[in-house]
């Protein structure tokens, strides 16, 4: 599982920092794409087949534009020396990111958000909303 919260700024080539935590499981080539959330979504490519496992298992009315929309917009991308990945234009235009950037772990992926955007949407939950969220999961 990915989890943990980081902030690091994008250059001006496109490049972003992974976390060694974040890269030990992702490993040193993985998958950047626009999945949802107009964050930019990074899955190792063990968890990236699954879910090109899953899509392939749906009825293919249902899951040919999908497919069509993550191979369009998903990307191989490699670690430096330095650990970072090149997010190619069309990855950042979607997210929103520019400077500064959010790394989050999430699961079974890590996310790269906008700081503003991340706010805006995980900061607007009140610890209320978020226990009664793992209440009806069953936690």
């Amino acid at each position: 599982m990915l989890y943990g919260r980081y902030e690091h700024n994008i250059d001006a080539k496109g490049r972003i920092f992974v976390p060694a935590k974040l890269r030990e499981k992702l490993g040193e080539s993985f998958i950047a794409a626009a999945v949802m959330d107009h964050c930019v979504s990074l899955y190792s490519m063990e968890e990236w087949d699954k879910l090109q496992q899953g899509l392939a298992q749906m009825p293919m009315t249902k899951a040919r534009k999908l497919q069509r929309y993550l191979s369009a917009n998903a990307a191989d991308v490699q670690v430096d020396a330095q650990g970072r990945i090149l997010l190619p234009k069309h990855l950042l235009a979607y997210a929103g990111l520019e400077k500064e950037a959010l790394v989050v772990g999430a699961g079974n992926r890590a996310e790269i958000w906008k700081p503003s955007a991340y706010e805006e949407d995980i900061g607007s939950m009140t610890s209320e909303e978020v226990e009664a969220e793992f209440m009806e999961l069953g936690f």
